[in-house]
């Protein structure tokens, strides 16, 4: 005799607003599957894993009289999952059953698909969706009368339990499996990657996969390590790019390639070592071991690109400036020799054109210019700037030959940014003495115990965002005419004969080994302005061919955009005008967009597809590129109008340039050597502690 069928009764999810009727008795996490919930489970419904915690709701229309659940079982009441404690007043949905109708919420950290939000600054919500899952199976034992391997009863069961049918399986995990299944009693966890490969068996139940973000710049490594099924970054660490010592720049790395037999194979070998000492470094802050690291992905500059890879660079070189491939690839983390699971994927992300590369593709995917309707201008600065414009209608990108004036080189007290560098500038409109910040001290140079508390580093030279500052704050002065010359009138003694030619002495002090002479000269000046003028050029052919005369949002990417100020970068002219307060940094959107990837499949699928559709435009044959560049020397530049910056800082005081503009005489000097203090200046109006306005 048959028993009577349940009674339905009503369930609703929230905040999916799903609902529908399912007989009494279902769990809710059978409920939720016939619906189409999203509700993250590891265990297939076992009560092992905690994943699928949820908690009961309200929603209008729905009635929860009496108790809709049923009351905590074995399951619930046994579970003691240590990772995932069952917190007060949820409910496992695998071992809930529904008895009557329901609203039930399933909280961000219980769905499959779920956002990890992040400060606008570093990244947008990620949707949590990784290409490599965990699954928890309970096999069948061997059976003398059903002739069967071990890994054909896994398989069996993994498409039984789970509907998954791989191609491929690691020979690692052929290896280990069937001590792991004798060891499990039967039970065994599976990894498995992008739905078609299985690259990991663990016995009995396993949880926390991880994965690392990689960020490799041409000065600095960066790497995030993430928990695969949160999201949530258990540690970042970064560390100095090894080639260093073969080239500041990537230009002169790619010169040792071509000028030392075997210098490709020196390179990559310098690098993927550092990438392996990142990932030691990661798993040991976080507690964890490498086999823990499931997969890793990876951005990088098209030289850097080739070389973690193993490809040689020497074709970005010349022109035309051919990339190996601009596809992401896809290979074994041991390849590159990162030590991490045996099983471990490596994913770089593609490329865009020659000297757009990888990082590029990660900042847009970050940034998403195409998801919005604003003009937006994401620019990645180095040696090569990156230049990305467009929304969601079209994407532009191109690269401008900037050249490493903006880390410091070329600078006549230039220096990488490092203690003792000077990072900020500000300049008295009137007495025309500077006042300065160093990197490792947050006093200004004219506060009291500022000698003090530099003492330790010293006051060494001028960082990329020092000299910017100092040249625009120069410009704004008076002392720095529009056409980048030089200028006096007898306004200060600071202003004299330099070589050739004038310079500006922002900083003397110092003794011994420690004694410093830190003077903007002339051809600084013009190292920065053939930088910034490369720069703008590039930004102006992209607005050319996209039919624009304005850019609604600037984007800064990068370590050195991170650090620049924006309005003083627009006073200089390296970009368009916009309005100040939507121009800003992004950040390490790279890093983030390499973040993304590691994080969400959907992510890798729009990156690829961005790629393909962005336009390419080279800056080397365009017609137009070298008027561009002549109209951006100037300062900010010789016929755009620059309104928006206008509204926000003072541009009277910029002098015109020209023939007949007055010039500091060769046969002056410095005047009488200063002691420290006078170097340093008096304290400007607190009105100059930022860009006058």
């Amino acid at each position: 005799m048959t028993g009577a069928p349940a009674t339905p009764v009503q369930v609703v999810f929230t905040p999916s607003g799903r609902r529908g009727r399912v007989e009494a008795g279902a769990t809710v996490l059978e409920a939720a599957r016939r619906l189409g919930v999203d509700i993250d489970s590891v265990c297939g419904g076992r009560g092992i894993c905690g994943r699928c915690q949820v908690t009961l709701g309200a929603a209008a229309g729905v009635s929860s009289i009496g108790s809709p659940l049923s009351p905590p079982g074995d399951v619930e009441l046994g579970y003691r999952g240590r990772r995932r404690p069952l917190r007060e007043g949820h409910r496992l949905s695998c071992a809930a059953l529904l008895q009557g109708d329901a609203v039930i919420d399933v909280p961000p950290y219980s769905q499959v698909h779920r956002q990890v939000v992040r400060k606008r600054a570093e990244v947008v919500d990620i949707p949590v969706d990784p290409v490599v899952r965990l699954h928890y199976l309970e096999v069948q034992p061997p059976d003398m009368h059903k002739q069967a391997s071990d890994m054909a009863r896994v398989l069996e069961a993994l498409e039984e339990q789970w509907g998954i049918a791989p191609s491929e399986v690691d020979h690692h995990v052929l290896v280990g499996l069937q001590d792991a299944l004798r060891t499990g009693g039967w039970k065994v966890t599976l990894a498995v990657h992008d739905g078609d490969a299985v690259t990991g068996v663990w016995p009995g139940f396993y949880d926390g996969p991880a994965g690392v973000a990689i960020d490799v710049g041409s000065t600095t490594v960066a790497g995030h390590l993430c928990d695969l099924s949160t999201g949530s970054v258990l540690a970042s660490a970064g560390t100095m790019n090894p080639q260093i010592r073969f080239g500041e720049d990537l230009m002169s790395r790619v010169s040792y390639v071509m000028m030392n037999e075997g210098g490709q194979a020196v390179l990559t070998g310098a690098i993927r070592a550092a990438l392996d000492r990142l990932v030691g470094e990661l798993v040991e802050a976080a507690g964890l071991e490498r086999h823990a690291v499931l997969e890793i992905t990876l951005v990088g500059n098209p030289i850097m690109h080739h070389l973690v890879l193993g490809i040689d660079p020497s074709r970005l070189g010349v022109a035309p400036f051919a990339l190996a491939t601009d596809g992401p690839v896809r290979m074994e983390a041991s390849a590159i020799g990162i030590e991490a699971h045996p099983g471990a994927r490596l994913y770089v992300l593609p490329c865009v054109a020659g000297h757009v590369g990888a990082d590029a593709a990660g900042a847009v995917l970050s940034e998403g210019p195409h998801r919005g309707r604003d003009i937006q201008l994401l620019v990645d600065v180095g040696t090569n700037a990156e230049i990305v414009l467009g929304s969601e209608g079209r994407l532009l990108a191109a690269s401008s030959p900037t050249g490493p004036a903006f880390e410091g080189a070329e600078i006549s007290s230039g220096q990488r940014a490092a203690p003792g560098a000077i990072e900020r500038v500000r300049i008295d409109r009137e007495t025309l003495e500077p006042r300065f910040k160093v990197i490792g001290v947050d006093m200004w140079s004219d506060e009291e115990g500022f000698e003090e508390a530099a003492a330790g580093a010293g006051v060494t030279g001028i960082c990329g965002s020092g000299i910017i500052e100092a040249v625009a704050e120069l410009v704004l002065s008076g002392v720095v005419s529009a056409d980048g010359l030089v200028l006096d009138a007898g306004r200060t003694e600071r202003v004299a004969a330099e070589g050739r030619s004038a310079g500006y002495l922002l900083y003397e002090g110092g003794s011994g080994e420690r004694a410093a002479r830190i003077v903007i000269t002339q051809n600084d000046i013009r190292a920065i302005q053939l930088a910034k003028a490369a720069l703008h050029a590039g930004v102006r052919l992209l607005m050319d061919h996209l039919g624009v005369d304005r850019v609604d949002e600037i984007r800064l990417a990068g370590a050195f955009g991170s650090n620049i100020d924006p309005v003083y970068a627009m006073v200089l002219g390296m970009i368009p005008d916009c309005d100040p307060d939507r121009v800003s940094a992004a950040g390490n959107a790279a890093g983030t967009g390499a973040m993304m990837a590691l994080l969400s499949g959907a992510a890798r699928a729009e990156v690829e597809e961005l790629v393909r559709k962005v336009e390419k435009i080279e800056t080397a044959v365009a017609p137009d590129f070298q008027r561009h560049f002549v109209e951006a020397m100037a300062i900010p530049h010789a016929t755009a109008r620059f309104e928006q910056l206008a509204r926000r800082v003072d541009l009277s005081g910029i002098a015109a340039g020209g023939p007949d503009a007055p010039r500091r005489s060769r046969r002056g000097a410095f005047g009488r050597r200063r002691s420290r203090r006078g170097a340093l200046g008096r304290r400007p109006d607190a009105a100059n502690s930022e860009v006058a306005v």
